[in-house]
């Protein structure tokens, strides 16, 4: 680390600063990054994060500042001009080809060509051997299509296409979000490598561990200014917190004391195909029922069933005592089930759509006069009261979700089905890709839901997240319960054990009703 601390500035960000209307997205923003160093760029929601990494890869220009590259001043007006300038971006949504090769999609853009003009194809396909081989990625098939690869293996394509490109700077952009423990070490190991080729690579993660893993420093932005930087060596997890939210969170995962009532969802035998096999469990009134898995354990596909986007082969659904028949997601919503989804900018928003649109999509027929018009006034006085209810950080109801930060879409998303006022409520993944800050606002929302009674399902890869806030752990393992466990009694090697067991015997599988 001393090395690239020691060596001249590669990058260099001086009082950049970007507005949209009357938002203040980063405000007077520097930001230096050496040759060998791995920064990583941190702040909560809407700290101004997304929109410096925007301008950096060419997608946004900013209002004011200078962006300096090797000692030369550059401007990005487009993603082409950031690409020859050598700074390539791998973003948190992949921008890939799926019906493309890999090494098509590692050379899109820059095909090598015979002396005549046509596509060098067998040279192309060693080249993306060889650059694969550098990653030490020798198991990924030049001549597969991309849409058959793994997130994972798809974000390995990126980082070889960025390598052919010759890239000077490597921006990573919540790079881990959607992976496995192991894809995730994998993945910092090829940041180790590149590292030492003399990449300068900014890392934008809200995971801690991997930051003091991985990074040599760490800047921090709050409200779209920059707070301070930071060297690995003597910061500490507290010191980063405290400069991203501007106070002391002396809990991340807060739990409100709750009063546990009679069973709202009642799930009897449930099944569809290899990944829910037998579900029987039940969450009652004022419960968070925390399910966790392994990757590919099932519990997503549980969530698929109980919201009927892929309907029960057999098993009984009960809401407040009486049997429903879950056959779609509408069917599901009737019955007063809301669903959440892990891919909340694939499935839970329309990105393009304003936040008002967003906000009423799911209550249209209420919105709606009788001729099936959308009753606009009120459309828009039911959105408003949502976006403060929720504490949406946003310049108006009228501004498209997409320009938001990842934890207020989540916020939108889970303000959208609350206004369906569900009995149940299904949270896949609620914090996922969301600073600290925004993940104790969803915690409090969580926690305020259940108070005011409402029967919560919350699915989540953080095992410490689901051991905090749950009143029962539900463990999932290839597709059948193999525990339901207590408060009390859910300690990590207990939760754990159920993860890789194979199926529990009935007499075991529930510590309690």
């Amino acid at each position: 680390m001393g090395s690239a601390m020691e060596t001249p500035a590669l990058l260099t960000v001086r009082g950049v600063s970007k507005s949209f209307g009357r938002v203040r997205a980063i405000d007077g923003v520097d930001f230096t990054l050496r040759a060998g160093e791995v920064q990583a760029l941190m702040g909560e929601n809407g700290a101004g994060k997304s929109t410096l990494v925007k301008i950096l890869a060419g997608m946004q220009s900013p209002d004011s500042g200078t962006i300096t590259l090797n000692g030369r001043p550059v401007t990005l007006p487009d993603p082409g001009s950031a690409t020859r300038a050598g700074i390539a971006t791998v973003h948190q949504e992949l921008l890939l080809f799926g019906e493309l090769t890999v090494a098509e999609n590692i050379f899109s853009g820059h095909y090598p060509r015979r002396a005549w003009g046509a596509i060098d194809w067998p040279g192309m396909r060693r080249r993306a051997r060889e650059l694969l081989a550098e990653l030490d990625c020798h198991d990924l098939d030049v001549d597969a299509k991309v849409r058959t690869l793994s997130v994972a293996m798809r974000q390995r394509v990126e980082i070889a296409r960025a390598l052919n490109q010759q890239a000077k700077v490597l921006i990573l952009d919540e790079p881990t979000a959607s992976l496995s423990e192991r894809d995730a070490e994998k993945l910092l190991s090829i940041v180790d490598q590149l590292r030492a080729r003399g990449a300068g690579i900014i890392y934008v993660s809200h995971r801690m561990k991997e930051i003091f893993r991985i990074a040599d420093s760490m800047t921090v932005l709050r409200d779209g200014k920059l707070v301070g930087t930071l060297d690995r060596v003597g910061a500490t997890e507290a010191d980063l917190i405290r400069m991203m939210v501007g106070r002391e969170i002396g809990q991340v995962f807060p739990k409100l004391p709750a009063r546990i009532g009679k069973p709202v969802l009642e799930v009897e035998g449930l099944a569809h195909g290899r990944l829910v096999q037998d579900a029987t469990f039940t969450v009652r009134a004022g419960e968070i029922l925390g399910v966790a898995g392994l990757v590919g354990s099932g519990r997503t596909e549980l969530a698929h069933v109980l919201f009927g986007i892929t309907p029960a082969t057999r098993g009984t659904i009960r809401i407040d005592g009486n049997e429903v028949r879950i056959a779609s997601p509408r069917a599901a919503r009737d019955a007063g089930i809301a669903y959440v989804p892990e891919d909340r900018g694939g499935q839970g928003l329309v990105k393009p759509m304003a936040i008002r649109e967003n906000l009423s999509i799911a209550v249209l027929d209420r919105l709606s006069s009788f001729a099936g018009f959308v009753r606009r006034g009120n459309e828009r006085e039911m959105a408003q009261a949502a976006f403060d209810r929720i504490g949406v950080r946003a310049a108006g109801i009228e501004q498209p979700v997409g320009e938001l930060s990842g934890g207020n879409q989540q916020k939108v998303v889970i303000a959208k089905w609350l206004e369906t006022a569900p009995k149940v409520l299904i949270l896949d993944e609620p914090t996922r890709g969301v600073d600290v800050g925004a993940k104790a606002e969803i915690h409090r929302l969580m926690g305020e839901m259940a108070q005011q009674g409402l029967a919560i399902l919350m699915i989540s890869s953080e095992l410490p997240e689901v051991l905090a806030l749950s009143d029962r752990v539900m463990v999932i393992a290839e597709g059948r319960i193999t525990a339901i466990i207590d408060r009390a009694q859910a300690t990590p090697e207990h939760v754990a054990q159920a993860m890789t067991a194979q199926q529990a015997a009935p007499t075991q599988r529930k510590t309690t009703a």
